[in-house]
C-alpha cells in the first residue's frame, strides 16, 4: 500500500488534499508538527513514505517583500529539503509551486517549458524551490504549478468579497490583471489523479481552466452567491498599489496532462458552481 505525507496539512490545500486521500494510509503534519526547514528533522518524516506532497509554504505575498528570507527558508529551503530526503528513501515528491514564477508579460498561456522569471520576492523563493527541488530529485518530482486559490479551509479572494459584500454596497476590483481561478477541492483531487496515473515526473499546471480578471471572478461569486453582480465594480492595479508586484498575465497552459494521459482540469465558472454547492465558499467575517 502506498503511503503517503502531507505538508501543510493545516492550510487550505492540505486540508482538501486530506479529504482526497480519505481511506488511504496517510500522514498529515502543519507546521507545529513538521519544520521543513530542518534537514534532519524532515528526513525522520520522510522515512516510511512513497510519496510526499508539499502543500506548505509561505504566501503572505507582499509580506515577502520584506522578509524574503523567511519566505526562502520555507518556499527553497524546505522544498530543497524535502527533494533530499525523497530522494534517499525512493519517494516521489509533489512540490506544489505558482505562476508567480512568471512575470506576466506573455499574451497567450505559459508552457509548462517556459523559462521562470519572476518579479517578485515571493515569486523568487518559489522559483528557486523548484529549482532545488528537480536537482535534488530529478527522477522523482513533480511540480505542479497552481494559482489564484480558493477553498473552504482557509482566508482566500472568494471569502473576502463574501465578507465585503456583508457589509459595503458595492466592492471595487481590478479588471487589468488575467488569470484563473482554481478551487483547492479541484486542485486536490488532480494531484491524486496524477500519482494514480504514474505519470512521469516533470512539470504540470493544475489550474481551473479558461481565464478571467479579478473583476471577472467576484462578479461570479457574487451570482453564485445570489448577490447583485452590479455591485462590483472595477479599478485598475494602478489605483491598488501593493508592496509586491503582480503578474498582469497569469493564464497557463494544460499540455503536459494530455502527455500524461490525464484531463485537465474543468472550467473555472463550472468549477465555483460546484464549490458553492459543496459549502466552500461560507461567508467568512474572520477573513
Amino acid at each position: 500500500m502506498t503511503r503517503y505525507l502531507i505538508t501543510g496539512a493545516a492550510g487550505m490545500l492540505g486540508q482538501d488534499l486530506q479529504k482526497a486521500f480519505a481511506g488511504r494510509d496517510v500522514t498529515a503534519l502543519n507546521r507545529v508538527g513538521l519544520d521543513v526547514t530542518d534537514l534532519d528533522t524532515v528526513r525522520a518524516a520522510v522515512v516510511g513514505h512513497d510519496v510526499v506532497i508539499n502543500a506548505s509554504a509561505y504566501t503572505r505575498v507582499d509580506d515577502a517583500e520584506s522578509h524574503e528570507e523567511e519566505a526562502f527558508a520555507v518556499n527553497a529551503t524546505g522544498a530543497h529539503n524535502l527533494a533530499i530526503a525523497a530522494s534517499e528513501v525512493g519517494a516521489k515528491l509533489v512540490q506544489v509551486s505558482t505562476d508567480y514564477v512568471f512575470d506576466g508579460s506573455a499574451t497567450s498561456p505559459y508552457e509548462e517549458s517556459t523559462p521562470r522569471n519572476p518579479i517578485s520576492a515571493y515569486g523568487r523563493t518559489k522559483a528557486e524551490g523548484e529549482r532545488l527541488a528537480l536537482a535534488a530529485n530529478p527522477d522523482g518530482t513533480y511540480i505542479v504549478r497552481t494559482a489564484w486559490l480558493y477553498g473552504a479551509g482557509g482566508p482566500n479572494f472568494a471569502k473576502t468579497m463574501l465578507r465585503l459584500a456583508a457589509s459595503h454596497d458595492t466592492v471595487s476590483v481590478v479588471n487589468d490583471q488575467l488569470g484563473q481561478p482554481t478551487w483547492t477541492g479541484d486542485l486536490a483531487r488532480q494531484i491524486v489523479e496524477l500519482l494514480d496515473a504514474d505519470a512521469a515526473p516533470g512539470v504540470y499546471h493544475a489550474t481551473n481552466s479558461g481565464e478571467a480578471s479579478w473583476f471577472d471572478f467576484a462578479t461570479e461569486i457574487f451570482r453564485v452567491n445570489g448577490l447583485d453582480p452590479q455591485r462590483v465594480t472595477t479599478t485598475t492595479s494602478a489605483d491598488y498599489v501593493r508592496p509586491a508586484p503582480r503578474p498582469d498575465y497569469s493564464v497557463l497552459g494544460h499540455d503536459a496532462w494530455a502527455r500524461a494521459g490525464i484531463s485537465p482540469m474543468r472550467n473555472w465558472r463550472a468549477a465555483l458552481s460546484a464549490a458553492h454547492s459543496a459549502g466552500a465558499l461560507q461567508i467568512d467575517m474572520s477573513v
